[in-house]
Order: structure tokens, then sequence, then C-alpha cells
């Protein structure tokens, strides 16, 4: 009414401030004093209805014509809307529930900015995602000691799936009209909750839902393996998206990944080191551990070349063959000791077994950099032979004695030659330019 009368601004922004948070204020304290903050379903009915009033005040402002502070106020009436829902489902829903419910008002939200383009809206949906982000760092667990104790299709998944999924949903909805700061704090939030309930999941399923547990091999492993994964995903879509947030979260993703590699595979749940039982002969916590994140390492730096800069892919791509190389070392380690690895003798069979096996690895490597002409992988081959020498001049002229030792040095003076050969006949032949073809005389 006031906005109809008056050719003010003030006056109708004023008055419809008025009208939302009066209405809301009461119904707070009305659930405090008689409800005393506990769970209430007729309190929740009345903010429904208070929200239908609200939804239908902003219909009809959206219908009438352009006045002094009608965007205002429409904006006003539509936060009263969704608040008033927001406040339902406080008043309706406890513990998870209610996170869930928060997440899908800022999907709710983002799909309603589509279709009534009020720019607060759009900041509406990134405020229920903040609210929710908030909520879980109150509680990460969602719903406390009642998370359960079956993996994957726990509350966990539940807490943070949907509300991860909502984000992804309300992120595309808002991607539609703008890329703006409520985009990009939605966005965060969907990487986030995606990333939270990749490792609360995995801490949950390595410690058998006992949270408070010390970390294992088997989670490192896995975080390791789902954040490089997750890693190779963010860059594929940055290339679609164009979106600072993806960009920025698939290097802050590599770098968590970088980190629990090194500190948690490398040293603190180093099998090497530590009493660790990897399990069986091929199909082991190895295979989980440095296999599978060499892999992707790998991967990873591929997907990064010519993206990103040249240090950044060679340091992915060198930590992939460090993991390579480790997991060929233990993998040789469980041969000869069993499950436990850090535990009896290092024989002079199984020193030269290392040495056989770097060099095999080497090999490898050459000549999957010949076949598919790769100087990546040609320089790493000769990493690891030049790591060889190494060794033979080091550990093994000092340890091998007899027939060990003169395998040892017969293998690597074979090995050498052969890459000489490889080198002189095929490499540098390819080099070499054809001569230019005469020209016909005239």
């Amino acid at each position: 009414l006031a906005q109809g009368r008056s050719n003010s601004a003030i006056i109708p922004v004023v008055w419809s401030a008025a009208a939302v948070a009066t209405p809301i204020a009461i119904l707070i304290a009305l659930y405090a004093r008689i409800a005393h903050l506990d769970r209430s379903i007729p309190f929740a009915i009345l903010a429904v209805l208070l929200a239908a009033a609200f939804g239908a005040a902003t219909e009809a402002l959206t219908r009438r014509e352009d006045r002094p502070g009608a965007a205002t106020s429409t904006a006003l009436f539509a936060t009263g809307t969704l608040g008033a829902l927001a406040l339902a489902l406080t008043f309706a829903l406890e513990k998870g529930w209610l996170t869930i419910a928060l997440a899908l008002m800022s999907l709710g939200t983002a799909w309603i900015s589509m279709q009534r383009p009020i720019p607060f809206l759009r900041w509406l949906a990134a405020i229920f995602a903040g609210i929710v982000t908030a909520r879980i760092g109150y509680d990460p667990r969602i719903v406390g000691d009642a998370v359960g104790t079956t993996p994957i299709f726990n509350w966990l998944l539940w807490g943070y799936g949907l509300p991860a999924a909502s984000f992804w949903a309300a992120s595309i909805f808002l991607r539609r009209r703008a890329d703006d700061a409520p985009l990009r704090m939605v966005e965060t939030a969907a990487i986030l909750f995606t990333a939270l309930l990749a490792f609360m999941e995995i801490r949950h399923f390595a410690t058998n839902g006992r949270m408070t547990s010390p970390p294992s091999l088997l989670e490192f492993a896995l975080q390791v393996c789902v954040t490089l994964a997750m890693a190779i995903g963010l860059e594929r879509l940055r290339l679609r998206s164009r979106s600072i947030v993806h960009n920025v979260g698939a290097v802050v993703l590599t770098a968590i990944g970088g980190l629990i590699s090194v500190f948690g595979l490398l040293i603190l749940e180093n099998p090497l080191i530590w009493h660790i039982d990897v399990g069986g002969a091929v199909f082991n916590l190895l295979l989980l551990g440095y296999a599978l994140p060499a892999v992707l390492m790998l991967l990873l730096s591929y997907a990064v070349v010519g993206m990103r800069g040249k240090v950044y892919a060679n340091t992915i791509a060198g930590g992939a063959l460090v993991f390579a190389l480790a997991y060929v070392t233990l993998e040789i380690r469980r041969f000869y000791h069993g499950p436990i690895l850090s535990t009896g003798a290092t024989t002079g069979a199984e020193q030269y077994t290392y040495s056989i096996g770097w060099l095999a690895f080497g090999v490898v490597l050459l000549g999957v950099g010949i076949l598919v002409n790769s100087e990546r992988a040609r320089l790493a081959s000769a990493a690891v032979i030049a790591l060889t020498i190494l060794k033979a001049f080091v550990i093994d002229m000092s340890t091998l004695t007899g027939v060990y030792r003169a395998l040892s040095f017969m293998c690597l003076g074979v090995v050498l030659v052969a890459i000489g050969w490889l080198y002189q006949r095929i490499l540098f032949r390819r080099q070499i330019a054809p001569p230019p073809a005469p020209q016909a005389s005239a």
C-alpha cells in the first residue's frame, strides 16, 4: 500500500522491512517462550503460513509497475518467504535433517532466482550455503554419535552427500545468469562438501565407525587416491566452466594429495619403517597406497600439461615416479619378508633383486619412452637407471658377495650396453634430419 502511494523509495522499503521483520521476530519470541526451543510442529505450521503470506506479497509486488523502492521491497518479501521456510524447517527438524533442509533451501533459492531475477536471491542462496557450512563446522559428524557403523550408507552419506548435490545443482542454476560472488561461494561449498564426504566416509570405513581412532595406511591410501581423482575431475571441469573456484580447487586438492602422500604414506605410515600388516602378496595395501597413487599422479600430470606451468606438471610426474619406484621396492620386500616389512635382515638375494627390479623398471620406462616418443618417460628411465648405478657402487659393492655381486654388475653392464645401442640405433637416427632432395637441373 505504501509502495503505491509514495514516490519516495525509502518509505515503501521501511514499511516492507517492518512487515517482514516484525512477524518473524514475534514468531521466534513465542517459539522460545512456549516451546522452549524444542521441536514443535505447530510453530512449524505457523512459519509455513507466514511464508505463504510473504510469497503472495512477493508475487503481488513483481506484477506491479516499476516504482521507486519496488525492487528492494520485492527482495525483502522474497527473503522473508525463504526465511520463514527456514524457520519452519528449524522448528520441525533436528540434527542432520536440518542440515539437509537448509542445503535444499539453497538449491530452491537458486532455482527461484532463475524464475524471478531478484539480485538478492543469489546472495540468499550463498547465505544458506554458508549457514550449512558453519553447521558442519560445529559438528562434523552431523548427528553426533548416531552416525552408525554401516560403511558408506550411513548418516555421513546423507548429511554430506545431499548438501553437496544441492550445492552443485544450485551452482548450475546460478551460473546461467552470471559468474559472480554468490556463485563462487556456492561452488566453494559444493567442492568442500564433496571433499568432506569422501574424507569422512573414508575415515568411517577405515576405523569401523570409531571416528576418533588414529589414522592408518589404509585411510591415507584411500584419501590420496580419492583426492587425486577429484583433482583430475576438477582439472577437466575447469576447462569447460572457466571458473576460478574450480581452478583453485584443483590446485588445493592436488596440494592436499601431495601432503598426505609425503607425510602420510612415505613417513607416518610407511610399512618399511613401522610395524604394519600390508596383506597379501599382490592384492594388498601396497597396491592401493603406492601403485594406484602413482597411476593417478601420472594421469593428473597429463591433465595439467600445457594448461599450467611446466614445473607444476613435472613435479606431479616426479611424484608418480617416486611412488612407482617405492611400490616396486616394497613389493620386493613383501616377497622376501611377508606381510610385515619392517622386520628381518636384508639378504644378498633380496639386495640383488632390488637392483634387478629397479633396472627392469628403468628399461620399461625407456621402452615406453621410445614407443610413444615421450621425452619425460626417457628422462624418468635415466633417473631410475642412474639411481641403480649409484646403488650398485655404494650398496651392492659393500654388501653383496660372491655370485650376487658378479651378477649385479654383469646385469648392469648388459643393460647399459643395450641402452647405448638403442639410443645409437633408434633415437639418434630419428633426430638426424633427411638431406634435402636435389633440385632438377634446367
